[in-house]
Order: structure tokens, then C-alpha cells, then sequence
């Protein structure tokens, strides 16, 4: 191992580290602590020329390869079992054009650099709602978050992406240029190769937006997700809707008594007139009063961290989802049963809210899984930092979905949610034509699978 490293090494402008480097450990140390995988060597690679070189020597070796962007999905996706890492952490610059409302970042760029670099322009781009998440992973996945029902999807506002290829060409893929791979990368996830620079249509968003965000006791869950369902019909593009059973925060707004106690809570932001949002929030509070609240005006970078201390680096973390046409009172049923189950404080069920702009887009636009007509996307997020009792939250989340997916269009789900990323599930996800349309398309460009650790899509066979 000491001659490949010091010939991985040579190639590169970066630096290349093993078990026991500084570096190293930085490098191996993802989001998700249940995930103990260790790569034989790491490539820190400053820019495309260093990916296609530690692409190549992975090839060479018959090494299996992964990729560190933000280094925050679920399944780990970022580590390989002595294989190579190829991470991009060193390449997180971010530039922004004001006047063509673009950005541009590097491929390991988190959302919390992207987020205030577009907002010094008030600029943004629908981004995920936790601000340490890496860029790369969620625009390939689709990308979910506060802004989709104004913007649509983070990969529905990608204009163009770099990307190194299994066999070494860095090529630059858009509508104009390898326009079926640009189709691709659009919600296809890593499958495709190693995008090292990603390029956006940004928004006037902020630099203030509203907060409206009323919590619930658990007796009334039943009541709020039956309100939530009927409202969500109603909203406007200016008016993103959040769900969320989860355990009061130790904030000041929640009174004492009820930190740490767990609670349904609907978030309502509102992206246009204030006065429109407070009347919103006002009908929801005259429907059903909550338990306590927190409505205030908030700047778009507070918003987009909000949610960070629920996922401290390094929890343990397992996850399951399931697209919903509805909240059925069937669906709704089986959520007030299982939620309250959960042991773990940090364990969670967030639900997205879809529709707006999101569902303006044409099914065959991007490669993007989800039915645009779907309306909700439930996630079931068991999570611990005590390692004794990880697997009883993964127990309860596998119990919770196995009853909510009956009432889900299909077994698939939003890919980036997808932990156990089996064949067949991975076809749900994006159904027939579309699996059949992304075989293809990897058959060109990875017909070996070197990209596999990922929602894998396997290349066609001739």
C-alpha cells in the first residue's frame, strides 16, 4: 500500500492521506456516526484535473471508489470499505454573477457557504434545511427544502454541472452540451460520475422572511394533521408548509414544562407579504389553538439553520420515507400510533409538504423521481448519540414505515431519503420509464459501475 500511496500521491496537486493521518480521520469522520467504514486511501483533490487522476488510479487498481461531498447522507455513502475516497472538501468556493442571478460552487461546498454568499445579493436557491449539508448530494438527489414551492427542486434550477466520468474525460454537461447526461445528474444522484462544480439559477429571496411555527400536544396530532392536509390545498407559491413530530427544543419560547416533551408541530414560512402570512398564521391558530408558538420575522440564513441542533455531527442515524397523495385519516392513523413510540430526544418525523412550483414541473423535465402531484413526502428519522440504543430506533422506524407505506403510491421513495438502496427499490423510486431512460444513459457513461455506492441505477445490458 505504501507504493500506491506514494504513486497517488505524485499524481496529484493535493494530498493523499491513510489510516492514522491527521487528515485522515478528519476526512472519514461523516455526519452519521453509525456508519464505521474505513477507505484504504484518501485523495484530497483540489480540482477536476485531481479527480480524473484518482478516478484513473482507482481503475488501474480495481479499487472500489466513493466520493465525500458534504459528507452528510444517511447511508454513508462517502466511505468505502478499503477502498479509495475521492474527497472534495477542499473544493467549497463558491462565486456569485448579481446580475445573471447565477452561482457557482465547487463540489464540496456546504449549503450554509452557498446560502450566504447568494444572500449578500439577496439571491438564493431552494436549498436543504440543514445548513451543514453538502450541496453535491442533495441537487443530484433532487433537492427538497423551504423554497421548492417557489422555486421548484435544487436540480430543477441547475444550469450546468462539471463532472468528471468513469473514464476520465471532465466534460461540462447542460441543455446544450451532453444534454442526456445533464438529464441525468438531475435528480439521478451520484451514478454518473463526480461533479466538481455545480451551476445555479438563483431568486430574490430575503433577506427576511416570515416565521410561523405552532406546536401541539400529542393527543392532538389527529387534529392537526387532518388541518394540515385540508390547508395544504390552499397555499400560494409565497408559502412553504413544513410537518413535524418531534421533541420540544430547550428554547425560550417553549415553556418550561414542555421542553423535551414530544409534539406535532406545523411550520408555515412565508416568502412574500408579511400581512398574508399572519393572516394564514391566524386561521390555523382560530382552527386550532396550539399548545405555544413561536411567529416572528427571521432572516433566510437564520431560517436555513434552524434546524441544525437536530442533527448534531456525528449522531447515529437511520431513516425511512414514503410519498403520500394524501393524509388520509388511514395514513394519519397510523402516524399517531407509531410516532409516539420513538425512545431517542433526537429521533423525528419531518414532513414535506409539496406543490407549487414543484409540481409545475413537466415528470420527464429532470430525472427526479417523485410524482410532481404527489403531495407529502414522511420521513421517519430514528437518531441517538447513545450506541446502545440506536437499534431500537431503527426498529421503530422500520415498524413505523412498514404500516405507512401501505397507504404510498409505490414501495419507492425520494432517493436521497433511501438507506437501503435495493434494486427494486431504486426502480420504484423512479419508476419504469424513467429507470429504464437512466440504464442507459450509465451504460454510456459508467458501464462497469465504478459509481455504485449510491441509490444505485445498474447500466443496461445489451
Amino acid at each position: 500500500m505504501g507504493q500506491r500511496f506514494d504513486q497517488l500521491e505524485n499524481a496529484l496537486s493535493g494530498r493523499v492521506s491513510r489510516p492514522g493521518d491527521a487528515r485522515y480521520a478528519e476526512a472519514v469522520a461523516i455526519w452519521n456516526g453509525a456508519i464505521a467504514r474505513k477507505p484504504a486511501l484518501v485523495a484530497h483533490c483540489r480540482d477536476a484535473e485531481d479527480v480524473r487522476r484518482a478516478i484513473g488510479f482507482a481503475r488501474e487498481h480495481s479499487m472500489e471508489l466513493s466520493v465525500r461531498g458534504g459528507g452528510h447522507n444517511f447511508a454513508g455513502h462517502a466511505l468505502t470499505e478499503g477502498g479509495l475516497m475521492i474527497d472534495l472538501s477542499e473544493q467549497r468556493n463558491v462565486t456569485v454573477d448579481p446580475a445573471q442571478r447565477r452561482a457557482r460552487c465547487g463540489g464540496g461546498t456546504r449549503w450554509a457557504e452557498l446560502d450566504a454568499a447568494c444572500q449578500q445579493h439577496g439571491l438564493a436557491v431552494t436549498g436543504g434545511m440543514i445548513s451543514h449539508t453538502g450541496v453535491a448530494g442533495l441537487t443530484l438527489g433532487g433537492g427538497l427544502g423551504w423554497l421548492h414551492t417557489k422555486l421548484g427542486l435544487t436540480c430543477d434550477n441547475l444550469v450546468s454541472v462539471q463532472i468528471v466520468t468513469a473514464d476520465g474525460r471532465i466534460l461540462r454537461a447542460s441543455e446544450r452540451e451532453h444534454s442526456e447526461l445533464f438529464w441525468a445528474v438531475r435528480g439521478g444522484g451520484g451514478n454518473f460520475g463526480v461533479v466538481t462544480e455545480f451551476e445555479f439559477q438563483l431568486a430574490p429571496i430575503g433577506p427576511i422572511v416570515q416565521l410561523g411555527a405552532l406546536f401541539y400536544e400529542l393527543e392532538r396530532g389527529r387534529d392537526m394533521l387532518r388541518l394540515a392536509n385540508q390547508l395544504t390545498r390552499e397555499l400560494d407559491d409565497d408559502t412553504s408548509m413544513f410537518l413535524c413530530g418531534m421533541d420540544a427544543p430547550p428554547a425560550p419560547f417553549v415553556p418550561a414544562p414542555q421542553q423535551g416533551r414530544s409534539c406535532y408541530a406545523i411550520v408555515m414560512v412565508g416568502l412574500g407579504s408579511p400581512e398574508l402570512h399572519a393572516r394564514l398564521v391566524q386561521k390555523v391558530r382560530s382552527a386550532l389553538a396550539p399548545l405555544f408558538e413561536l411567529v416572528t420575522p427571521i432572516p433566510y440564513t437564520a431560517l436555513q439553520t434552524m434546524f441544525d441542533a437536530s442533527a448534531p455531527w456525528g449522531v447515529r442515524a437511520y431513516e425511512k420515507a414514503a410519498y403520500l397523495d394524501e393524509l388520509s385519516d388511514a395514513a394519519i392513523e397510523v402516524i399517531v400510533r407509531h410516532f409516539p413510540r420513538k425512545r431517542s430526544p433526537l429521533s423525528f418525523m419531518p414532513v414535506m409538504v409539496l406543490g407549487g412550483q414543484y409540481a409545475r414541473v413537466r415528470e420527464d423535465a429532470v430525472a427526479f423521481g417523485g410524482r410532481r402531484n404527489t403531495r407529502f413526502v414522511v420521513n421517519i428519522t430514528g437518531m441517538t448519540q447513545d450506541p446502545s440504543a440506536f437499534e431500537g430506533e431503527v426498529a421503530w422506524a422500520r415498524a413505523f414505515w412498514s404500516e405507512l407505506v401501505v397507504h404510498a403510491e409505490n414501495t419507492g421513495s425520494y432517493v436521497n431519503y433511501i438507506v437501503e438502496a435495493d434494486v427494486e427499490r431504486v426502480r420504484a423510486s423512479y419508476g419504469e420509464a424513467k429507470y429504464a431512460r437512466l440504464a442507459a444513459i450509465k451504460a454510456e457513461y459508467d458501464p462497469h459501475n465504478m459509481f455504485h455506492l449510491n441509490a444505485n441505477i445498474r447500466p443496461r445490458v445489451a
